[in-house]
């Protein structure tokens, strides 16, 4: 019914177009009779009067024909005037006609699309209902099972019971071996033994019908596990495409942000003015350390070992424990747990980078455990300039999503950044960032899993998003900085 009111909207949008354009048209047509009718009605006239009066015409016929040549001449420029808008009607014709046809192909390609989506959804629901009654069939023959597995626990007793009395029977048989049975005697055990041989093809019959459920059990169970693993595909589908592909596997090992257990707190007396410089004076356990660099007061930071160096770490997300939808003054002065999540704060960052140049590396993680890196040279302003952020990219494993050569502005959702430009960017992702156009990537944003069958908010939550390419929600992010010199701190 959708595709049927969106095919007949566009007909009667169609038709009412077409109407405009034929009125249009008409009118048109009255115009340009008028403007070519007007001149030959003027001249005519003109020429009467001309007629009527003799070679020595009087001052005011001479104006008079002065005045008729000026009709003439704006005949003339009506008559342009006409020929343009004659012109100009068919070139909006031919631009018509040009969206008429996008238009259509746009209803196509959606209409086309909507019968695919009811069909993925219609199978969808034809396996879940085809293994909602395989369940029920599977807990049915369970029960049966159990019920025949009594009946035989039962039978076996019997059987050991008739047993005991054959073996009695055949003790009395031997002792009467000697002397001849009585008709009686004879009859009973003829009798007591096909009753023994019933029983046990009753009890064959019973086995061989408990092999056939379990048989029967083994397949409807292997048909339950062939549509499971089809729903986990269309589950995961989505999912496996918001994920990094395993081309783009990393070549360095990136150890992903986890609690270091090794962690400890150092306060040298000679305060270091970054990570490098601690891992330089032999202090190479990842950790929370104390800094304090030039111009700065002391502050603790979390340094990360690798690579034989030293980073500072300026942001971490690992599991969405910490809400990063701050403000200003928190995203300024910093949050969280250095151990955990945190961010590390604008006013600390500056401090350090104004020291040197330095290169920023942001490490990610999707749902699937596939790690990416990325490294920029970049310059960090400072709050003059609302820590105005400037990107050129060095090198990494996943394409960019940053703007490069471009300053970026840091904004929150209660301060007024992005307003100049009529657009805020954080009242619309949740959390502070550098942000341009609202596209990019938002690395502070919403911390959001993917929802059950791998459906994705897109444009929500924490994501990577190149400028031409898809979108992939992240599991975890780190934000590091070390300086390009190593030699600057030593």
């Amino acid at each position: 019914p959708e595709q049927s009111h969106s095919k007949n909207c566009w007909e009667e949008k169609s038709l009412h177009l077409e109407h405009n354009r034929v009125l249009g048209a008409e009118n048109m047509k009255i115009i340009l009779v008028f403007l070519f009718t007007a001149p030959l009605a003027l001249s005519a006239r003109a020429e009467k009067d001309y007629s009527s009066f003799d070679s020595s015409a009087s001052p005011e016929t001479k104006s008079r024909f002065a005045m008729l040549d000026d009709v003439q001449i704006l005949a003339n420029g009506l008559l342009q005037l006409g020929h343009g808008l004659k012109d100009f009607v068919h070139k909006t014709k031919g631009q018509m006609n040009d969206i008429f046809q996008k238009l259509y192909i746009f209803d196509r390609s959606f209409y086309e699309l909507s019968l695919q989506t009811s069909e993925i959804k219609e199978e969808e629901e034809q396996l879940r209902q085809t293994t909602v009654r395989l369940q029920i069939n599977n807990e049915e023959i369970k029960n049966l099972s159990q019920e025949m597995n009594s009946k035989i626990e039962d039978l076996i007793q019997n059987k050991i019971q008739l047993q005991e009395k054959v073996w009695g029977l055949e003790d009395k048989v031997t002792k009467l071996a000697t002397i001849q049975p009585s008709m009686q005697e004879t009859k009973e055990i003829s009798s007591l033994k096909a009753f023994v041989e019933q029983q046990d093809n009753h009890i064959k019959q019973l086995l061989k019908t408990v092999e056939d459920q379990h048989m029967q059990l083994d397949k409807q169970h292997n048909q339950i596990t062939e549509l499971e693993d089809k729903l986990n595909h269309i589950e995961l589908q989505e999912l496996a495409e918001n994920s990094f592909t395993e081309e783009q596997t990393e070549p360095e090992a990136i150890p992903f942000p986890v609690h270091n257990v090794t962690a400890v707190t150092y306060q040298p007396d000679g305060m270091a003015p970054d990570c490098t410089a601690l891992y330089n004076s032999s202090m190479q356990l990842s950790g929370v350390y104390t800094i304090k660099p030039n111009g700065s007061e002391a502050f603790d930071v979390y340094c990360e070992m690798k690579f034989g160096s030293s980073w500072t770490v300026i942001q971490n997300r690992v599991d969405g424990s910490l809400d990063f939808n701050q403000t200003w003054n928190a995203y300024a002065n910093g949050f969280g747990d250095l151990n955990e999540e945190f961010w590390l704060g604008l006013n600390k960052t500056y401090s350090i980078t104004k020291q040197g140049d330095y290169i920023l590396r942001i490490e990610l993680q999707d749902w699937k455990d596939n790690k990416r890196y990325i490294e920029y040279a970049f310059s960090l302003g400072g709050p003059e300039t609302d820590y105005a952020l400037q990107l050129s990219r060095i090198s990494g494993s996943i394409p960019n999503a940053l703007p490069e050569q471009t300053e970026l502005r840091f904004s929150t959702p209660d301060s007024h950044v992005d307003m100049r430009n009529d657009f805020s960017c954080p009242e619309n992702y949740l959390g502070g960032w550098w942000h341009s156009e609202c596209e990019e990537t938002n690395l502070n944003g919403k911390y959001v899993a993917p929802r059950s069958r791998g459906r994705l908010d897109k444009g929500k939550g924490l994501y990577w998003k190149p400028k031409k390419g898809r979108y992939y929600l992240l599991k975890s992010t780190k934000i590091m900085i070390h300086p390009t010199d190593l030699k600057s701190f030593d």
